[in-house]
């Protein structure tokens, strides 16, 4: 495998992207210093975490890599759109979201996007259309299309993981267990589409295969004066494995990336349920009273 390094810094790296990062991470602990008292010490550390995931995910050697091996690509996509979205809400506290959110317009919008059975249909169905092969290689090949459609995947993960994780005030909010319930029905709609690359005969993508769609795809983040200098003849020159064990790799990742974050939150929600229901029951009892013989 030849060194990614050869594409230069800016390649590998991304330093407009590290600059915007870290300019939205300063300014949001400046707006903690403004509200002091306000913002715990956990949420700035999710918050500081979902900037760092992003980041790798979006702006580090990971990007080049996720166009040069479908493995690499599907790890980003599960970074991106199941590890960011979660620790971004939670990282920002409910009194922030509802100034944000209760505005005349904002609010409804709001309100509808996410509605558990809409955010679920949304984002699996988004994610899963991303994913046909023809839609693929064209958004793979188009700056400006490639850009919409992974803001418009992460505004729809953004929404799917709101019912679970926000704690804003005069919002609806899931039980523990129907929250049980979203995360479960949200791995089966993910599922087909993973095992429809998972169990595909042959190689799907032709932006991992075919050398001129894949010479298009890398103008996404190479820069075009470093690309005209170097010699390439495909993805194989990067990816020892072959396009279809790669592509069958990918699907297998973000399945386990999934199930990791989802069984985390599972973990969390159901000791969380439990805790509230014992608290309950507490609660219910009479008050014990002792009686002494006179």
């Amino acid at each position: 495998m030849i060194n990614l390094e050869m594409f230069g810094f800016r390649a590998m790296w991304s330093p407009y992207l590290f600059c915007i990062t870290a300019v939205i991470t300063g300014v949001y602990f400046y707006w903690c210093s403004r509200h002091k008292g306000r913002v715990s010490a956990k949420e700035k550390v999710l918050f500081v975490l979902s900037a760092l995931f992003f980041y790798a995910a979006a702006g580090s050697p990971v990007d080049l890599l996720g166009h040069v091996m479908f493995s690499a690509h599907m790890t980003q996509m599960a970074v991106l759109f199941l590890v960011v979205p979660p620790l971004l809400i939670s990282g920002i506290p409910g009194w922030a979201w509802k100034k944000l959110i209760f505005r005349p317009v904002v609010k409804p919008l709001f309100s509808f996007f996410s509605m558990p059975l809409i955010a679920l249909v949304l984002f699996n169905g988004i994610f899963s259309l991303y994913h046909i092969p023809f839609i693929f290689d064209f958004v793979k090949t188009a700056s400006l299309y490639h850009t919409l459609m992974n803001g418009l995947i992460f505004v729809t993960a953004f929404f799917m993981w709101w019912p679970l994780v926000h704690k804003v005030d005069g919002l609806p909010r899931l039980s523990g267990l129907m929250k049980l319930g979203y995360i479960m029905a949200d791995g089966i709609l993910l599922t087909p589409a993973c095992a429809l690359i998972m169990f595909s005969g042959a190689p799907m993508y032709a932006t991992y295969t075919d050398p001129a769609a894949w010479a298009e795809a890398m103008k996404l983040c190479v820069p075009l004066d470093l690309l005209e200098e170097i010699p390439l003849s495909g993805p194989e020159m990067f990816n020892t494995l072959p396009p279809l064990e790669d592509q069958q790799l990918g699907a297998v990742l973000m399945k386990i990336i999934q199930e990791a974050v989802y069984g985390t939150y599972l973990a969390v929600i159901f000791f969380q349920w439990v805790r509230t229901e014992r608290e309950k029951d507490t609660m219910s009892e009479p008050p014990y009273i002792e009686h002494t013989v006179s």
